[in-house]
């Protein structure tokens, strides 16, 4: 009777040992949420603003205008040249080529999210998403326009245009204009946004990442990776010194030394600063850095931690984080892959 008594007080305290750790595994997975949430924000419906309102006809029309060629000198540059539907709104190349083939020094990112950023671009020389899409058609590398007059006028050439802006912007005199380019694509691409898993989890489903991407949150978190990417779009908000404990290029194999900012201030305290970038989609949206340097994303959080961190994560680290970044990844928004039909172009009879 003794030895029955023991045997059942050994599965007693076995039994109140697995309560207590299973209500402690619960706490801590609790309070990793509730952390989460305080330094991360779900993603919005859209990007609207007071500034820039959407109206199903200025998206309508952006949209048409992003995958619009003939804007460009050289009929072969669009938005979507370089922010591609199988590719989640990237490109896929270290950087990338504007009007006649010509290089443009950096990388194009996803166009997904981007509205939400506090910048547009690496060096953070475009406001907003507007700002970028106005100041593309006169730029040397992109466009190619000499002004925007020029621009304009080949919009103006063709026919189906008219009733497209007309209908866009209502009592203007003149509404084919750059800026009225910049306004529709702009809303367009305020539409883009891609909720992923972790959204999901922000809003309180556990459920929504796996154990390996919650042990990866918070490592991404006490690693110190939030320090620079948190919030809605896990970065974003902020320029910061790219290669702080040493130089970035000795770490990325960099061909070409990039001293970001400075290159659009001239002022030396922006030196090698850069936008940073957001890490939604990452996981699919290589290669990496504003020179596209890096491919593999285990390399890139390497690296990150190394030059930014000083920190030297072991390969279960790296695993572990990418595990969570891969939670950032969202889908393609369902109108960005149905490429629109484009107004045609005037009939010209051949001699």
């Amino acid at each position: 009777m003794f030895a029955k008594k023991i045997a059942l007080s050994f599965i007693a305290c076995a039994v109140l040992v697995g309560v207590v750790s299973v209500v402690a595994a619960q706490s801590s997975e609790q309070a990793l949420l509730e952390r989460a949430q305080q330094l991360f924000k779900a993603l919005p419906a859209d990007a609207a603003t007071a500034e820039h309102p959407l109206t199903p006809e200025r998206v309508a029309l952006g949209k048409i205008l992003f995958f619009e060629t003939r804007a460009s000198i050289d009929g072969t540059v669009s938005c979507a040249k370089c922010h591609l539907p199988s590719l989640h709104g990237a490109e896929g190349l270290p950087t990338s080529f504007g009007n006649m083939g010509k290089a443009i020094p950096r990388n194009a990112p996803t166009v997904f999210n981007t509205a939400l950023q506090f910048v547009q671009h690496y060096g953070g020389n475009r406001k907003d998403v507007e700002e970028q899409a106005e100041k593309a058609l006169i730029s040397p590398l992109a466009y190619g326009n000499a002004d925007y007059a020029a621009a304009e006028a080949k919009l103006r050439a063709i026919p189906g245009y008219r009733s497209l802006f007309e209908k866009t912007f209502p009592g203007e005199a003149e509404p084919i204009t750059a800026k009225n380019w910049a306004k529709s694509i702009g809303a367009y691409e305020r539409t883009l946004l891609t909720p992923a898993p972790f959204d999901r989890y922000l809003a309180g489903d556990q459920n929504a990442l796996s154990g390996q991407a919650k042990t990866g949150l918070d490592k991404f978190i006490n690693t110190g990776c939030v320090g620079c990417h948190s919030g809605v779009v896990v970065g974003g908000t902020m320029y910061q010194k790219f290669g702080i404990t040493q130089d970035y290029w000795t770490a990325t194999g960099s061909k070409n030394i990039d001293k970001g900012r400075f290159n659009d201030t001239k002022n030396e305290a922006d030196t090698y600063m850069f936008k940073v970038e957001q890490l939604r989609n990452v996981a699919v949206t290589a290669p990496y850095f504003h020179d596209g340097s890096v491919n593999d994303l285990k390399d890139a959080i390497r690296i990150m931690a190394k030059v930014q961190l000083g920190r030297d994560l072991g390969a279960d680290d790296i695993g572990d984080i990418q595990a969570f970044l891969e939670s950032l990844t969202g889908d393609v928004p369902k109108e960005f892959a149905l490429v629109p039909s484009l107004p045609p172009a005037p009939f010209k009879a051949q001699p």
